[in-house]
C-alpha cells in the first residue's frame, strides 16, 4: 500500500513540475543578437519557433541606460546601428509577459 501512495505523489509531483515548466515556457521569448559591420542584428521567436513580430527591443548600456530601441519585424528580426562600444544588453518585450535579454560584450562589437 505504501509503494502505490509513494508512486501516486511522485506521479502528481511530476505532473505538477511538468505543468510549472509548461507555464514558464509559456511566457518565453527567445533573442540572439550578433554584431557585423557596425549593425546589431536581433533575431526572436517563441518556444514554438513562430517568429516574435512587433516586440519593443531597447538597448542598454552597462550603466542601464537606454541608448537605441526598435520594434521587430514579422520575421522577428530588427537591426539597428551600434550606439556606442559598450557592453550592451537586448531586451525584447513582446507582450503579454514574453520578455527576454540578450549581452553582447563590448568585445563582440568590433573595431
Amino acid at each position: 500500500m505504501r509503494r502505490f501512495l509513494l508512486a501516486g505523489f511522485v506521479s502528481a509531483l511530476v505532473f505538477s513540475m511538468s505543468a510549472l515548466w509548461d507555464i514558464a515556457s509559456a511566457h518565453k521569448v527567445n533573442l540572439f543578437a550578433y554584431v557585423e559591420n557596425g549593425q546589431i542584428f536581433i533575431e526572436s521567436y517563441f518556444p514554438d519557433g513562430k517568429p516574435a513580430g512587433g516586440g519593443a527591443i531597447q538597448v542598454l548600456d552597462s550603466q542601464n541606460n537606454k541608448v537605441a530601441e526598435g520594434v521587430t519585424d514579422k520575421e522577428g528580426k530588427c537591426t539597428l546601428p551600434v550606439p556606442k562600444k559598450d557592453d550592451l544588453t537586448i531586451v525584447i518585450d513582446a507582450s503579454m509577459g514574453h520578455k527576454n535579454s540578450f549581452t553582447l560584450k563590448k568585445s563582440d562589437l568590433g573595431e
